[in-house]
């Protein structure tokens, strides 16, 4: 069964949600503080998808979000009733994988929250990941599809899941050019939608040069090709 953490201190919500994602046949856990989020993660788990609320008493959402990115790279979606440009790369920057603005849809929530859960499960399923070398080398980098990590001289870098599907797409096609609309259906499984989904991308792309790259501002990995969109360097 699915099994979906939520972290939202608004009871109505919460319960709106455990009730609507128990339709779809999956469970929820539900806490309402965020100093208890990241034992119910460890001690409830394994969870295919986390639902963050950014305010929270106790411990705010982002930081929350860094603690379970120390230890996971499940999805996370951010709940927040912040609606800035800034609040919302903060989120990506921190390791979200995505983010739903409040008031919202309840199917529009579902809808990405079960995106999420279907690239998690597939990638993972991906009979790619079977074969006998799965392994990606290049320069000081090691991809590693079975644990969905990359390595840096043997130091795992804590790529978030969507990081990972970014950086194991393009190294997996190194001489195609994939454009920023290639890039959001393959990896987020949705309509192209103009700026919002640019922006996401962009975001994406600068934390994981920021983690993978020697001089992110010179990058040899993850390469724009002007004009186009982004390919794989063979540094």
């Amino acid at each position: 069964m699915i099994r979906i953490l939520v972290v939202e201190d608004d009871q109505e919500i919460s319960g709106l949600l455990e009730r609507y994602f128990h339709k779809e046949g999956m469970e929820c856990i539900r806490i309402g503080n965020g100093l208890e989020a990241k034992a119910a993660f460890e001690n409830n788990g394994p969870f295919q998808l986390v639902l963050l609320d950014l305010m929270l008493p106790g411990m705010d959402g982002l930081e929350v979000l860094r603690r379970i990115r120390a230890v996971s790279y499940v999805p996370v979606l951010i709940m927040t009733a912040k609606d800035g440009e800034t609040d919302k790369i903060i989120g990506l920057g921190s390791g979200a994988d995505d983010y739903i603005i409040k008031p919202f849809s309840i199917f529009e929530l579902i809808a990405r929250a079960k995106a999420l859960i279907r690239r998690y499960i597939d990638f993972s399923a991906d009979p790619l990941l079977e074969q006998s070398n799965p392994y990606i080398s290049c320069g000081d980098l090691l991809i590693d599809p079975e644990q969905c990590s990359v390595l840096q001289n043997g130091v795992s870098l804590g790529l978030t899941a969507t990081e990972f599907q970014i950086v194991y797409l393009l190294a997996s096609h190194p001489k195609k050019v994939f454009t920023r609309e290639n890039l959001y259906t393959r990896i987020w499984g949705e309509d192209y939608a103009g700026a919002g989904a640019e922006n996401t991308i962009s975001v994406h792309i600068r934390r994981l040069r920021s983690k993978i790259e020697e001089d992110p501002s010179l990058p040899r990995h993850i390469i724009t090709v002007w004009g186009m969109g982004y390919k794989w360097g063979e540094a």
